[in-house]
């Protein structure tokens, strides 16, 4: 039975105008994305394998690629394509939620602003936030990109960016693709020549937070600083 055939409530467009996005599932959400079905299988139906295929897990289904949605019959270029668009643009929006003139006071914010920009990222980015004297952020900044397990921080380039924002305090962010939170030797040393450097300026390095997809770790918390 297509959808057409459903009763008009139980229709996944139908049922958001009249009950509202929270009373449809993930499958039927989907299922508007996906606009009509196969000869086969409804649009909700295509939904539930595109899932199941994700292990039901929305995380994953938003990194699935263009080419693996398309191996569901049904989905051809432009279905898959809508898809993709309606991830990111999730994705976008919790980028986009204002954090400047916001107090850093904890590591739990900190992760809040970083974890949508980095925390599923395959590779890894090294991010310097830059604070005025009462710990408001007043600038984030991406220092560096680089492979899987390491990415290159230019010590010069942090405290000329701090200078030009006329930041005293910062914070330094990066992620690990590999899922692993425990800070390397690297990590350490990085943390403890940047941490020398802001001495001569007067600039304090009030954190080294590392983040994960599940996670954070934080000097500051772990008694490292």
């Amino acid at each position: 039975m297509i959808i057409k055939d459903w009763k008009k409530e139980d229709r996944p467009r139908e049922k958001l105008f009249s009950k509202g996005r929270l009373a449809l599932s993930d499958s039927e959400l989907l299922a508007i994305l996906i606009g009509s079905g196969n000869e086969k299988e409804s649009a909700v139906e295509i939904g539930k394998m595109i899932l199941s295929g994700s292990e039901n897990n929305l995380e994953a289904l938003a990194k699935t690629s263009l080419q693996n949605l398309q191996k569901y019959k049904g989905i051809g270029k432009v279905k898959a394509s809508v898809i993709v668009a309606a991830f990111e643009l999730g994705k976008r929006s919790m980028q986009s939620k204002p954090d400047s003139a916001q107090k850093l006071n904890s590591s739990n914010l900190v992760f809040e602003i970083m974890h949508p920009l980095i925390g599923d990222l395959e590779h890894e980015e090294f991010w310097i936030l830059l604070l005025n004297n009462s710990n408001t952020l007043i600038h984030k900044w991406l220092l560096s990109k680089g492979g899987i397990t390491a990415t290159l921080v230019d010590v010069r380039l942090i405290y000329k960016k701090a200078l030009e924002f006329g930041a005293t305090s910062i914070i330094l962010c990066h992620n690990h693709p590999s899922g692993n939170l425990r800070p390397s030797t690297a990590d350490r040393n990085l943390t403890r020549k940047v941490r020398n450097g802001g001495g001569i300026l007067d600039i304090q390095i009030l954190d080294h937070i590392i983040i994960t997809r599940n996670g954070f770790f934080s000097f500051a918390d772990e008694g490292e600083f």
